[in-house]
């Protein structure tokens, strides 16, 4: 009985989500400098439009709607990966500092790699990932304890240390930089601005995605037992270590990958799973696929919000995003620290 309320619970949530999605996409094709209208929007699509308007659509709105969409669904994946298997409700690859190492590694690639333009972003992903994991390796080996394990606090504390650190080294080279339209981009980066704007970006995402949703998918039950405590999750016979570092690997290639066609994206991994695990319960079997949809369409929705903010460029759509979460994050905190 309480199995089958659960599994309604959630196909209602997924048709709830599904809908908000299409219609936030909706509007924000139809939504910009250069309006459409929502009435316009189908008839372009099916190529009843100016070439004016198929511009508009097709090779700026779709891609980039596409895009924010992914590496929402990317970043909140990413969150739910890292809060279970750190059993830390505050882990975010953005607050832990692993979006911030997938930065510094874009930023040294973007300003003094010599590569061909064509392939500059499929190795751009590839660079992201490496340098993430890198960080990821160092806030791992500093938080953790023989005999304890990992402290959920101690992650949170040395993963902001390690981002404060980063980001000033990032600072340190962007000074030393005399490009300014290199200069720019590595700030635009930072700001979570969304700059992989066009169809490349997609597929130099969506192999990653396709990889890993159904990897971490078929994980599911191990994230269920790696929230136990460890004695438990070892004696029910879980090789807990070998699980932990597949997942956490997982965690940093979806949150490289994401970040690295986006920008700076905090907040969105830790926000979307705990909706999730509201709307559906614990229980990742359920709430995984929930919390994906949801954190694709939060990071949807403060883009197409802050585009149109204020003209000409608008509100980075991480600062959209760390406006809405940064409350929350606190608000977490202070529930954790007063229980």
């Amino acid at each position: 009985m309480i199995e089958s309320l659960a599994r309604r619970r959630q196909r209602i949530a997924l048709i709830v989500l599904l809908l908000l999605v299409a219609a936030t996409m909706l509007v924000s094709a139809s939504w910009g400098y250069s309006s459409l209208g929502i009435k316009r929007v189908f008839p372009v699509l099916f190529g009843d439009g100016s070439r004016k308007e198929e511009f508009v659509l097709f090779s700026i709105r779709l891609p980039r709607i596409f895009i924010t969409f992914l590496a929402g669904v990317g970043l909140a994946l990413s969150g739910a990966i890292l809060q279970r298997v750190t059993r830390n409700d505050l882990a975010d690859p953005g607050i832990i500092g692993i979006n911030t190492g997938a930065g510094l590694g874009v930023a040294v690639f973007f300003l003094y790699a010599p590569i061909e333009p064509g392939s500059f972003v499929y190795l751009l992903t590839l660079v992201a990932f490496a340098s993430a994991m890198l960080t990821a390796v160092f806030i791992y080996l500093f938080s953790y304890r023989k005999g304890e394990g990992l402290n959920p606090v101690r992650l949170v504390l040395i993963g902001v240390g390690f981002s404060l650190s980063v980001s000033g080294i990032m600072t340190v080279i962007i000074s030393s930089v005399a490009d300014r339209e290199k200069v720019d981009f590595i700030a635009k980066w930072q700001s979570g601005s969304i700059w992989g704007t066009d169809w490349v970006f997609i597929w130099a995402l969506l192999p990653w995605l396709l990889l890993l949703i159904p990897f971490t998918l078929y994980k599911a039950n191990q994230l269920n037992l790696l929230e136990l405590s460890e004695p438990v999750a070892v004696g029910i016979g879980l090789p807990v270590q070998k699980e932990r570092i597949w997942l956490l690997v997982a965690a940093v290639a979806l949150a490289a990958s994401s970040v690295s066609v986006t920008g700076g994206i905090s907040f969105i991994g830790l926000m979307a799973p705990h909706i999730a695990k509201a709307l559906v319960g614990p229980r990742n079997q359920l709430s995984l696929p929930i919390a994906m949809l949801i954190g694709g369409w939060l990071l949807l929705a403060a883009d197409t919000i802050g585009r149109n903010l204020a003209d000409p460029s608008g509100v980075p759509a991480g600062v959209v995003a760390a406006f809405i979460g940064a409350p929350y994050f606190v608000y977490l905190l202070l529930r954790r620290t007063a229980s």
